[in-house]
């Protein structure tokens, strides 16, 4: 099926069931825990540099690979700590050598930090104004030594819950990811007769190589107010997550707001190896047999004829191989609830 011909969703996608999933979202306690970036990303010999509502943050790891973190400033005289070494667990000031250890030190204050083995976290209790937790709420993942995981950072320009009303509106996937998503259906949402839980149950089959697709159905839920969930249910992969976390940034100097997008994959797949078949398809795994197929075909995508107009290639900007701004893009613009970026 073309682009163009897909059945149109807007009917679907009420305005009203995305604000209240969202509203729900919100009521969830985050404990004032941030998300700032990848575990892999804090190192033992330099910091790694964030910022959340405006303030300035670094974190790094001590000589036992403890995580610590503060602010981004030398309580010296203002240099930014970012751009400074840290030996032997110690952050020394580039500016005048002064050195932190991760306790108090001449006006700099430790804040609670964690790292959960795939994200770091910073509790930042005046920003987030909820009575703080010891620890985030981190979503079930499979287990980390056998799976494969990876995190993505993009900003946009939008608040975190546009990022978080975005991903609780499923029906936009397959018309303005066309690169990634095909034969999209949402077959379960939260006010549902028999839901199950709080979310938005998919059924999609995502794009793997030319007209190859993995089939699967997902879950997407809210576990907090900056968090989106989407597990696979049932198909290849059943088990694996991707955690779309939005942390608030500040201002530009437009005085529009920004927020990181932080997405955590966490990739788990049962088979033992999967083994390159004739004409470079995959072997050890089934035909199509619906959902738990390892890959079947996808429908073919005619180029636009002479007028330009019959296929997804004229009728979509988003037929492409996605990049960095593409993956951002729905965030960028102005305005509240719409989605920046989908035109």
């Amino acid at each position: 099926m073309r682009w163009d011909k897909q059945q149109p969703t807007w009917r679907q996608a009420r305005p009203a069931l995305i604000a209240e999933a969202l509203k729900r979202a919100q009521a969830r306690p985050s404990g004032n825990w941030y998300a700032v970036g990848a575990s892999r990303e804090v190192r033992a010999d330099r910091p790694l540099s964030a910022t959340v509502a405006g303030q300035e943050l670094v974190v790094w790891r001590t000589a036992d690979g403890r995580p610590v973190a503060g602010p981004g400033i030398c309580p010296h005289l203002g240099a930014p700590l970012a751009d400074s070494p840290v030996r032997c667990g110690t952050l020394v000031c580039h500016w005048h050598g002064l050195a932190l250890d991760g306790g108090p030190f001449a006006g700099w204050e430790p804040l609670p930090v964690h790292d959960d083995g795939v994200l770091v976290w910073v509790r930042l209790d005046q920003v987030g104004g909820e009575p703080p937790t010891p620890a985030p709420v981190v979503p079930p993942r499979p287990q980390l030594s056998r799976s494969v995981a990876a995190v993505y950072t993009g900003v946009g320009i939008c608040e975190p819950e546009d990022v978080v009303a975005n991903r609780l509106d499923p029906w936009h996937g397959a018309w303005f990811h066309p690169y990634s998503f095909v034969d999209l259906t949402v077959v379960g949402t939260p006010v549902a007769e028999g839901a199950g839980e709080d979310g938005f149950t998919v059924d999609v089959s995502f794009k793997v190589a030319g007209r190859f697709v993995v089939p699967v159905r997902a879950v997407f839920t809210t576990p907090g107010p900056r968090t989106v969930l989407m597990r696979i249910t049932e198909g290849e992969g059943r088990g694996s997550v991707v955690e779309t976390h939005a942390t608030p940034l500040g201002p530009d100097e437009l005085g529009r707001p920004r927020t990181a997008v932080v997405e955590a994959v966490v990739a788990s797949y049962a088979r033992k190896r999967l083994r390159r078949g004739p004409r470079g398809g995959p072997r050890g795994a089934p035909p199509d047999e619906g959902r738990g197929g390892a890959v079947k075909k996808a429908t073919t995508w005619p180029t636009p004829n002479a007028a330009g107009c019959c296929g997804p290639r004229d009728a979509s900007p988003a037929d492409r191989t996605p990049d960095a701004k593409d993956r951002v893009a729905q965030f960028s613009g102005s305005g509240r609830r719409r989605r920046r970026g989908d035109r």
